[in-house]
């Protein structure tokens, strides 16, 4: 038995923690998404077998490691839960993958070609200094292969972090990069300097890694999925909610 679970706790005491914490409104929300999903599911026949409920735990039991049945029982009273509640969880999690599946994997692939741009992503580093006689020397010092632009990006950047990694952002979408800046990043060549430009007070100088050329992979496909799944969930819960 699990230590923890010794100790009663009244369920008064966890919705004043959950208020307290400021975490009530969001177990609130998802409590009424469940009962959103049930009530669209139930119309359209969709439903969870024991068998795919089986099949889900199975799963999750070799991810967790749990290869005897004692390890599984073990770790759910470590959860504080018993085989049905975990098996509900599943049961839960399986309906709304399903209903997320009828109504929108047919839309996927639509929405996907109508904003095929916007999944392009690129890898680029950048440098960030507040000066712009300094930006406009350390251009000119790359560019004269002075100094390489890793080097100079962990010497100058005013940003500790970005010094650290000598000046790598990361991977993008283009859609999570400003437009006018994406508009720039999107037309360079890669391993050229850009810049320096003026932003907010700052200057940024840009080297775009590599393009990354865009295809709807299953990972992308279950994202926009998702995203789609999460807009529909709380445009019904708002109606829920003024109707009610």
């Amino acid at each position: 038995m699990s230590e923890i679970s010794q100790i009663a706790i009244e369920p008064e005491i966890i919705v004043e923690y959950l208020k307290s914490d400021l975490k009530l409104k969001e177990i609130w929300q998802k409590i009424l998404f469940k009962r959103v999903i049930e009530e669209a599911a139930k119309p359209r026949g969709i439903t969870v077998t024991n068998e795919e409920i089986q099949a889900e735990a199975n799963k999750q039991r070799l991810e967790k490691r749990l290869e005897k049945a004692n390890d599984t029982l073990a770790w759910l009273t470590d959860q504080l839960i018993s085989p049905e509640d975990w098996e509900n969880g599943i049961r839960n999690q399986l309906l709304s993958k399903k209903l997320s599946e009828v109504l929108f994997t047919q839309r996927v692939k639509q929405f996907y070609a109508q904003n095929r741009l916007d999944f392009e992503q690129i890898v680029f580093y950048q440098i960030v200094v507040a000066n712009q006689h300094l930006a406009q020397e350390i251009c000119y010092q790359i560019e004269e292969g002075e100094i390489s632009f890793y080097e100079a990006a962990h010497i100058y950047d005013i940003d500790d972090k970005r010094r650290q990694q000598c000046g790598y952002e990361g991977k993008f979408y283009r859609f999570h990069l400003k437009p006018s800046l994406a508009a720039i990043l999107f037309t360079a060549s890669p391993k050229k300097v850009l810049g320096p430009i003026c932003n907010e007070q700052v200057y940024n100088i840009f080297m775009v890694e590599e393009f990354i050329a865009t295809e709807l992979t299953t990972e992308k496909h279950d994202e926009i999925l998702n995203q789609m799944f999460q807009e529909w969930l709380s445009a019904e819960l708002n109606y829920l909610l003024h109707t009610s």
